[in-house]
């Protein structure tokens, strides 16, 4: 039994992940494990309740790499395809455990079920199509996963919705570019923020390296972790080392121990 609940990166890099596909940047060549990004998403392993926040195209690899015997839910951010794509590849839990237990806006189910209409479909019969149980969520509004209590906050992602989720004295935040007052309200006395810096330079939808700092310093959590992280960001270390105190780059199959009670 697990007596403090645990956060793992599974990834943290942007869509296109690092090594990008063909790339002679520097930072794709790397031969340091902390520059080899996949896709991004984490995990959230507590007493008794395993929680998956995004699923992207890199989904069974990361479970393979980080492996658990059950899922009870999958949390989805919005609906971009490098949060989305791995959606299939939860076969693997439902032939064990059955119905899968999503929870994300209405709008993110309905261009799910256009995307995966194989498994949306109540109409299709293929055998070994994953069943999936749909629980709507809106902003602001708290829902429980057995033993952890999730608290969805709203981002803007160049005019998009983005749900984070703050659980206990940690929030998870990705793909923002604006969060408004109101929102911010809601981050108050965190232990650890987990936010996205994409790059250096400024972003249409994403937050760049300066902005994100600055949003940190803002909501002042005791330690503030970025992850969704371009290429063009820089190796690891460099960028690492020149960075306020308190604040991180995130890195693949990186764990924080946190409290998920408030």
């Amino acid at each position: 039994m697990k007596d403090s609940t645990t956060l793992t990166f599974l990834g943290t890099g942007t869509s296109q992940g690092i090594p990008v596909i063909g790339s002679d940047h520097p930072v794709c060549m790397s031969a340091d494990i902390k520059d080899k990004r996949l896709r991004s998403s984490v995990l959230i392993e507590g007493t008794e309740t395993n929680v998956i926040i995004d699923c992207g195209p890199d989904f069974r690899q990361q479970l393979l790499t980080n492996p658990v015997k059950r899922l009870d839910a999958v949390l989805i951010t919005h609906e971009h395809a490098d949060h989305t794509m791995g959606l299939d590849d939860i076969r693997p839990f439902f032939f064990r455990q059955g119905d899968m237990q999503f929870y994300a806006t209405e709008k993110v189910f309905k261009a799910l079920s256009q995307r995966f209409d194989y498994i949306f479909d109540e109409n299709y019969q293929y055998p070994g199509v994953p069943e999936i149980t749909k629980n709507y969520i809106v902003k602001n509004v708290p829902f429980k996963v057995k033993e952890f209590q999730f608290l969805p906050i709203e981002v803007d992602h160049a005019g998009m919705q983005v749900l984070g989720f703050r659980i206990g004295r940690l929030a998870y935040i990705t793909d923002i570019k604006h969060i408004s007052e109101d929102q911010i309200a809601l981050l108050d006395n965190l232990d650890v923020l987990i936010i996205n810096a994409l790059r250096h330079e400024p972003h249409h939808s994403h937050l760049s390296l300066n902005e994100a700092i600055d949003l940190g310093k803002r909501i002042g959590a005791n330690k503030t972790y970025f992850t969704h992280i371009s290429h063009t960001m820089g190796f690891h270390n460099e960028v690492s080392a020149g960075l306020p105190d308190g604040f991180f780059l995130a890195y693949d199959n990186l764990k924080l121990e946190f409290d998920s009670n408030e």
